[in-house]
């Protein structure tokens, strides 16, 4: 099984920080696993980036994983991509880029997570848990009931693979979200709009740990 962090911190589009910013930050704060999403660039620009933040991440120890743009595998120090499309084929996803790679993908129901477990996704994003504001939808909104719902169903069908709430979530939440039985949490807004950027992200830490 790969290695997958409990606590991942995704960068975004936000006018206070750069995604380079932002990484260095969460490396700062410890973070060991890093999402990188940026949706509204060529892709001579992700690469500037993303080169910049890869090294931060290499300088960490942390792992660095990239939203969508799988074609830009092998053109970077890229340890994986985690899928936002849910009619991604993770199975021709897997032979494009190889075992060695990590795939998440994102899941909004049980069906979707099945769905991405049979096609062997290494971690499944299940939310959104809240609304926010980095990645407006119109899916149901889990909530800790929902997370408490779907848990068990997944433990009954003996499925293992890790699942990570995520969506809005904040501080006091971490605590009753783990109880539900999920492996960790997927954060960005309620960190990087802290007044102390490593402060919240190590707050997050020892209520996921």
């Amino acid at each position: 099984m790969k290695y997958i962090e409990k606590l991942q911190y995704i960068t975004h589009d936000i006018p206070q920080l750069t995604h380079i910013e932002q990484a260095q930050m969460a490396c700062e704060a410890g973070t060991k696993w890093i999402q990188y999403r940026c949706l509204n660039k060529t892709d001579e620009e992700l690469l500037a980036e993303i080169n910049v933040i890869a090294e931060i991440c290499d300088d960490w120890g942390t792992t660095l994983i990239v939203t969508n743009h799988i074609h830009l595998n092998g053109q970077a120090d890229i340890q994986g991509f985690h899928m936002e499309d849910l009619d991604a084929d993770f199975i021709a996803l897997r032979k494009l880029v190889g075992n060695d790679i990590t795939l998440g993908g994102t899941a909004h129901t049980i069906e979707n997570m099945l769905s991405l477990t049979k096609a062997g996704a290494d971690y499944i994003g299940l939310g959104p848990f809240a609304s926010t504001n980095t990645k407006p939808n119109d899916f149901s909104l889990l909530g800790v009931e929902g997370y408490a719902t779907i848990m068990p169903q997944l433990e009954s069908l003996k499925i293992t693979t890790p699942i990570l709430a995520v969506g809005g979530i904040k501080t006091y939440d971490a605590e009753a979200l783990m109880q539900t039985g999920v492996y960790g949490i997927a954060v960005s807004e309620a960190i990087y709009s802290a007044d102390d950027f490593i402060e919240a992200y190590q707050d997050f830490y020892y209520l996921v740990k």
